[in-house]
């Protein structure tokens, strides 16, 4: 067997073993789009619905009418709401205060860093009780800031953002100070522009980690009306163990915003890895 021959079999197995894992992984949201849109009859009892239709979803948008009404739609609302405002939040913070800690000189910065990398590394749900009893006794217990406001700010991302800064030569700031630029100015106008790849990876792994939260919002909050897409389905399996095509639907409507928004920013967050992993 040629040489050539031999590397199109090898390439051959490997797409074919890609392949197989891509279904493998796949799969499970593959069965969930298609119970939810499968006649209630034939959920979870057959893997291809004889007929596809959208009763589940428009159950969910008249708010569960038939069982214990619940506002899924403002639930989904709801997640979009904190998610989107906590991740804006992480990533301009993140960029500012890496930039501080990578380019600026001053004085405590070593203890600012210390801080940082001590905080990635402690962990976090022992810190969950103090943070309740300091929302409830800021009067925030069971409002949208009590879900808000203990997120503001990722460590995560200010590690990123201040290895990637790292990696700038330091003439270009220097070349922009030069020219009378202030250092807003130089963070919006030349060192964000350059760390897109980067701001990428941090906004889709910030956005689906708080997208996913549901310890938290369990606790912080209970009116139904102000609850996230996600506890409202983990406070729903009882009341509405009956309707497990209105509970895919809400699992379809929960996970496509990170499916989408991964599809959108794909060749960033590829561009991204690369940058990270040669730095």
């Amino acid at each position: 067997m040629s040489m050539a021959r031999k590397k199109t079999v090898k390439m051959a197995a490997l797409y074919a073993v890609a392949t197989c894992l891509l279904l493998i992984m796949i799969t499970p949201y593959l069965y969930m789009l298609l119970q939810s849109l499968a006649p209630w009859h034939e959920v979870d009892r057959v893997f291809l619905p004889s007929s596809l239709n959208t009763r589940s979803y428009r159950w969910l948008l008249a708010g569960g009418a038939e069982a214990l009404p619940r506002p899924w739609l403002k639930s989904l609302g709801n997640s979009a709401l904190v998610t989107t405002v906590v991740t804006i939040s992480r990533v301009i913070l993140g960029a500012f205060v890496g930039y501080a800690l990578a380019v600026l000189s001053f004085r405590g910065r070593r203890v600012v860093q210390n801080f940082i990398l001590f905080h990635m590394f402690y962990p976090g749900i022992i810190l969950l009780v103090p943070t309740f009893l300091l929302i409830r006794a800021m009067g925030l217990y069971n409002t949208y800031l009590a879900m808000i406001l203990p997120g503001l700010v990722s460590t995560w991302a200010i590690f990123m953002y201040v290895n990637f800064f790292r990696s700038v030569p330091k003439e270009v700031v220097e070349a922009a100070r030069m020219d009378g630029a202030g250092e807003l100015r130089i963070i919006f106008q030349i060192m964000i522009p350059i760390a897109r790849p980067v701001t990428a990876i941090v906004f889709l792994f910030l956005f689906m980690e708080r997208w996913v939260e549901l310890l938290w919002d369990l606790i912080v909050v209970r009116d139904p009306t102000k609850q996230t897409l996600n506890v409202l389905l983990t406070t729903m399996f009882g009341p509405y163990g009956g309707y497990p095509g209105p509970l895919y639907a809400a699992g379809v409507l929960l996970t496509f915003p990170i499916i989408f928004l991964f599809l959108l920013f794909s060749r960033r967050f590829v561009q991204g890895v690369s940058l990270v992993i040669s730095t």
